[in-house]
């Protein structure tokens, strides 16, 4: 909905803008992106200087959050900075953080004469005061530029702030007659490698990935992020186990000093269980389980993820995992890949007992993209 009232808010700005500042921000968000899964729980910005049509400064929010994109373009652009235009994808923040000054006080002692922000940041000690503060020392501020593109590289912040809670993205690899293993849950090789590239690379763009305990007891999966000079930017792995049924001889546990495993148990589970995977570095955190429903209450997970700064959270599997958040109606985004060949009809469907056409077909949902990563197809979809 947020994309749709921002289109009709700041579309004809975006019409009307000049070209070179519709470039410089594309080139901010650009920066902003390489933030992305790694800026939790702050949102990625990205930020251009700019001076008589050059470049003199650019950054993006570092790794944890700090610095904040403005305060690297600042560093950069040096006494450059002094009557330039600051681009940036989000509001500057006017509040005193944990650890750093608010970044209007360092735009404002830098002399930047004008500030181009994409769009508003709606935390709570923000929401439109970085701007009127920018304002009240005479620097120009012009505001929504490319808001909808900012919006959506912002939803992780966004849906944080507003709903407390990630934004969420489901992954779905099928067959060509939307299948994701053969009979009796067998894994199958779906995708190619391009597909599978992009898959890592979207685990690279996320705070969290998480699956079910039945893709854990079926694949053993790693979870981890395996493109070559990327290997640090796995995510926080998750895995919904009401009753704490994960092997401690499973890869996820194995590796849970080296990359962080969160295990969401019921709680009912049992607590020597729980204290033995804590003594193997797993953190089991305990939510209720759903009213009238098998397993855990998702919303309940959600905000506990949300409340340890997961911003962006990446949904793997299984079926009934994958059902599960389109039914509660928490998926913010459906990544569907579909490879060429179909596999049997007694094969596994996708969405367990839901057809596919509740996401493809389903008012809820609008396309957003689609390419072909080599033989395979990239469609994705956004809550509208």
């Amino acid at each position: 909905m947020i994309f749709r009232i921002l289109e009709d808010q700041y579309g004809e700005k975006l019409r009307k803008a000049k070209a070179a500042d519709v470039h410089f921000m594309q080139l901010a968000l650009a920066m902003g992106r390489r933030g992305l899964g790694s800026s939790a729980p702050n949102p990625a910005v990205g930020a251009v200087i700019v001076k008589d049509d050059v470049i003199v400064g650019r950054g993006w929010t570092q790794p944890g959050g700090r610095p904040h994109a403005e305060v690297e373009a600042l560093r950069r652009a040096g006494e450059a900075a002094r009557g330039a235009t600051l681009y940036v994808t989000l509001e500057p923040c006017s509040h005193v953080g944990k650890k750093t000054p608010p970044c209007v006080d360092a735009v404002v002692a830098a002399g930047i004469a004008r500030v181009v922000s994409a769009i508003e940041d709606p935390t709570p000690e923000v929401a439109g005061r970085g701007h009127a503060r920018l304002r009240a020392a005479g620097i120009s501020v012009d505001v929504g530029l490319c808001a909808v593109e900012a919006a959506y590289h912002h939803a992780g912040h966004f849906r944080r702030v507003r709903d407390k809670r990630p934004h969420v993205i489901l992954k779905l690899a099928t067959s060509s007659n939307g299948k994701i293993a053969a009979a009796g849950g067998a894994p199958v090789a779906i995708t190619g490698e391009a597909a599978k590239a992009r898959v890592h690379l979207l685990r690279a763009q996320c705070n969290a990935i998480l699956v079910g305990i039945g893709t854990v007891l079926a694949d053993d999966p790693l979870l981890t992020c395996r493109l070559p000079g990327m290997e640090t930017r796995s995510p926080l792995r998750v895995v919904l186990d009401h009753a704490l049924r994960i092997p401690h001889e499973s890869r996820l546990v194995q590796s849970a000093r080296e990359t962080p495993i969160c295990v969401m148990a019921s709680d009912f589970a049992d607590a020597l269980t729980a204290v033995k995977l804590g003594a193997a570095g797993v953190q089991v955190v305990r939510v209720p389980v759903a009213a009238g429903a098998p397993g855990l209450d998702l919303a309940a997970v959600l905000r506990a993820l949300s409340e340890r700064g997961v911003t962006r959270l990446m949904v793997e599997g299984g079926a009934r995992v994958a059902a599960s958040f389109i039914a509660a109606a928490l998926v913010d985004e459906a990544w569907l890949l579909r490879g060429p060949d179909p596999i049997g009809e007694d094969g596994v469907p996708a969405l367990g007992t839901l057809p596919l056409a509740a996401i493809t077909e389903s008012q809820q949902f609008r396309i957003r993209a689609s390419e072909m990563l080599d033989q395979d197809t990239l469609a994705i979809y956004e809550r509208v």
